[in-house]
């Protein structure tokens, strides 16, 4: 009743039947993380480009090291600033990026990351609520 298969399967699962290389979880979860927290530095270069401060300065020497290290050595692209936007706006952007990159370094057991990470979250709130206040008063 069914024509049998007559050609190789794109989807071969068996070991050294693959012409392309494959990549292990490990080193998909470092692309992963590297690609969010290079994600968060460009949104930190952006707030320091709008207010300078040592916390903004030191969390990108931080990130900058992170994402180095998980690419090898290879040092990140850092931002220019693309204009004028509402820092409420990017910390609500950074904040999420940072929780997207907890989640990753946490699912690969990579303490330092998750630590910046959720250091990151933390100064975001905190700047997401410092704005809120200011402007309800």
């Amino acid at each position: 009743m069914y024509e049998p298969i007559r050609t190789k399967s794109v989807h071969s699962t068996m070991a050294g039947t693959s012409d392309f290389p494959h990549r292990t979880r490990e080193e998909e979860l470092d692309i992963q993380l590297a690609s969010h927290l290079a994600a968060l530095l460009a949104v930190t270069d952006e707030l320091r480009a709008q207010a300078p401060s040592t916390d903004l300065d030191t969390a990108a020497e931080g990130l900058a090291r992170q994402v180095a290290r998980l690419r090898g050595g290879t040092p990140p692209a850092r931002a220019t600033t693309t204009g004028p936007t509402r820092s409420a706006a990017l910390h609500r952007r950074a904040h999420a990026l940072a929780g997207r990159a907890l989640v990753v370094a946490a699912s690969r057991a990579d303490t330092a990351a998750a630590i910046l990470s959720a250091e990151r979250m933390d100064a975001h709130a905190a700047a997401l609520a410092a704005d809120t206040l200011a402007a309800t008063a």
